[in-house]
Parts: C-alpha cells; sequence; structure tokens
C-alpha cells in the first residue's frame, strides 16, 4: 500500500502540508492510523509541486524511506506552491522497484498517484492494457508496476480529452472489473483541479469553499471538515468546487 495526498490552493509551504501536521504524510510513511494493508510506507517517496508561471510540474523522488532523507526537510522548507501531490510508497509484491516505480508519476501538466495494488498483476489486467494502449503506450510505460500502467492508462485518457475525474474514473471501473478486490486509489491533478478514486481503501477530503481542496488517503489533522469519500466513488473539484460521483456515472 502507500499513502498520498494532492492539494490546491493558495500557495503553501510544502512543510506546512507533508511535515508539520500532527498525523503529517511523512508521519504516515511509518505510523499510518487508517491504512487498511500493510503497516510501513518505507519503499520510496516522491513529492510534485507547480511553480508560479510554469504548467509543467517538478518532481523530487527517492527510493528510501522519507525520514531518512536529509534533504526533504529543507527542500519542504523553501519550498512553496498552490498545487502539490505527495506519496510515501509501499511497494506492491511483483513490482519492480528503484526512482521510476515511485510516484508522483507525471507527463505534461499532470502527476499522479496510486494507492493500492491491482490483484492478480500481471496477468489479470494484460487484456485492458493491450485493448487500452497502443503499442508506443506499452513501451512507454514507466516501470513494471501496477501504478505505472494504471497511469498509462489514465494518461491515454486525459491525451484523448477526458476530464480529470473521467480520467481516473475509468480506468479504475476497468480495473477493478478484470481484477475483483483491486485497491484502486488514484490521486490525479493538473495543478488546478484534483480527482481521486475510493477503491478498497480510505479517501478523505477537506473541502474550504473559494479557498482551497486537500484530498488524501488519511487527514493529517483533526480538523472537523474532514469527510470520507464513499466507496465505490469519485471526488473531484478545485479551490472553489469539489463534487462526489459515483465510478461508474463518468
Amino acid at each position: 500500500m502507500c499513502r498520498h495526498l494532492a492539494y490546491v490552493g493558495p500557495a503553501r509551504a510544502l512543510r506546512d502540508l507533508l511535515v508539520r501536521p500532527e498525523f503529517s504524510l511523512v508521519r504516515q510513511s511509518w505510523e499510518p492510523r487508517r491504512q487498511g494493508h500493510g503497516t510501513v510506507n518505507a519503499d520510496g517517496f516522491g513529492v510534485g509541486w507547480y511553480a508560479e508561471g510554469d504548467p509543467v510540474p517538478a518532481r523530487y523522488r527517492r527510493t528510501g524511506p522519507v525520514w531518512a532523507d536529509g534533504s526533504f526537510t529543507d527542500l519542504c522548507r523553501v519550498v512553496r506552491s498552490d498545487g502539490v501531490l505527495a506519496a510515501v510508497r509501499d511497494a506492491t509484491d511483483g513490482c519492480s522497484g528503484g526512482e521510476a516505480a515511485v510516484a508522483p508519476f507525471g507527463a505534461d501538466s499532470w502527476l499522479f498517484s496510486h494507492n493500492g495494488a491491482v490483484t492478480g498483476w500481471p496477468a489479470s489486467v494484460a487484456d485492458v492494457a493491450a485493448r487500452t494502449l497502443s503499442t508506443r503506450e506499452l513501451l512507454d510505460v514507466e516501470a513494471r508496476t501496477d501504478a505505472a500502467l494504471a497511469w498509462a492508462l489514465v494518461l491515454h485518457r486525459l491525451r484523448s480529452g477526458a476530464s480529470l475525474a473521467a480520467a481516473v474514473a475509468q480506468p479504475a471501473a476497468a480495473l477493478a472489473r478484470a481484477a475483483p478486490r483491486s485497491r484502486l486509489n488514484f490521486l490525479l491533478t493538473d495543478g488546478r483541479g484534483v480527482a481521486g478514486t475510493a477503491v478498497g481503501e480510505s479517501l478523505w477530503v477537506l473541502a474550504r469553499p473559494q479557498e482551497s481542496l486537500t484530498v488524501a488517503s488519511e487527514p493529517y489533522d483533526t480538523d472537523q471538515g474532514w469527510r470520507q469519500v464513499p466507496e465505490g466513488c469519485v471526488v473531484a473539484g478545485d479551490a472553489a468546487h469539489v463534487e462526489i460521483l459515483g465510478l461508474e456515472d463518468l
């Protein structure tokens, strides 16, 4: 399993989102409160963020545990952004390692993360991949992991013109049908909006209308505004508005 978080809103220091909160993403790497599978997320971590005036996000990814990276604290202290996606990784059995396997994945203006595991990977979803992706797209899959394949399917939808919500919902539904009991919590952002799926694992949203939107595997503090996304649903929105829809409605 993994833990992840996406934020859009007024620019904030990364440390205020990822390090300082009582139950921060960094703390979740060794002490998650609501993780249903696995106990420690020490197989890598990454953060992606958007700089003012540049639609292409920067990424910082490493293969070890986040608590062992002294540079990450400095990075989080000085970097501010109005769009962030970060994750800590617990690798799925049978999936490859290396930085290429660590979220966030990225292309063009998008960042993506997968919290979960595909049951029966890779045989269970081979037909989905073959039906959906071209040979070039299959060759471009960044790593031999279920998350990287999920990203390829999401990216295919995005480049076909799908909204953020549809781009995560449609692949999640297809993978769930092909591989029942999979855990498919996706997060996707373009720096302005966020979309996430709740399939097999917890997903929470903190919306401050006309201000900010945070979507995360679990709340990072005790704010009473956190709301759990129902199983089998998609949450999508931006700093001004958020909505929750059924996975099959998109």
